[in-house]
């Protein structure tokens, strides 16, 4: 398969994606293959990566720990430099702001340390922007993200899609838009539907 031609534009955003959206097939791949493309650069944790592992093999049926090390594995080879760890002067930033759940401070100072300006996530309610926005960081869905970069590098979103489809198994543009549905990316799944002409196979 002859490799797509990746835009020459820099990236335009630092991504900090949020357990959730790494945790779904869908999102996953849309988010990294965004990443390849260089429209955004996508950063994580290690603690973020635990959780992603921990809840596939928690939840998924036939999902065991040794796939769950190699997704994590084949991800960080083919982003090496996408793991940041977050120290006590990013906490240190967030000190006396409350959150709905402590366990994302850990996920905005990772954001912090990554340089990022967006951390991607479906559960944007526990990213009060109240706290985000001294910082200079926005909450936002992959839903929403998506449909951003559709307005302004729809060429290099499409090849995303293409990717989407051509590297998973069995995919046809129907399933892969219907999966962006079941993974609460509506909006992003009308799009590419209207582009491509294809109808959501549910």
């Amino acid at each position: 398969m002859t490799e797509p031609e990746f835009p020459r534009a820099a990236p335009a955003h630092t991504v900090l994606a949020d357990a959730n959206v790494l945790y779904s097939r869908g999102l996953r791949d849309y988010l990294l293959y965004t990443a390849t493309l260089r429209v955004i650069t996508v950063n994580w944790s290690g603690a973020i990566l635990d959780d992603v592992a921990k809840h596939m093999v928690a939840n998924i049926a036939g999902f065991t720990a040794q796939r769950a090390h190699y997704l994590v594995a084949k991800m960080t080879e083919a982003f090496p430099v996408a793991a940041v760890e977050p120290g006590p002067e990013e906490y240190d930033l967030l000190e006396g702001c409350p959150l709905p759940d402590e366990d994302d401070r850990e996920v905005i100072a990772a954001a912090v340390a990554a340089g990022a300006d967006l951390i991607c996530t479906n559960n944007t309610a526990h990213f009060p922007q109240s706290v985000l926005a001294g910082i200079g960081l926005e909450a936002i869905t992959p839903d929403r993200l998506f449909s951003r970069l559709f307005a302004v590098r729809e060429d290099a979103m499409l090849q995303v899609h293409a990717m989407s489809v051509q590297r998973f198994p069995g995919a046809t543009h129907a399933t892969t838009i219907a999966a962006l549905r079941r993974a609460q990316a509506p909006h992003t799944a009308a799009l590419v539907a209207s582009l491509t002409g294809a109808a959501a196979d549910d």
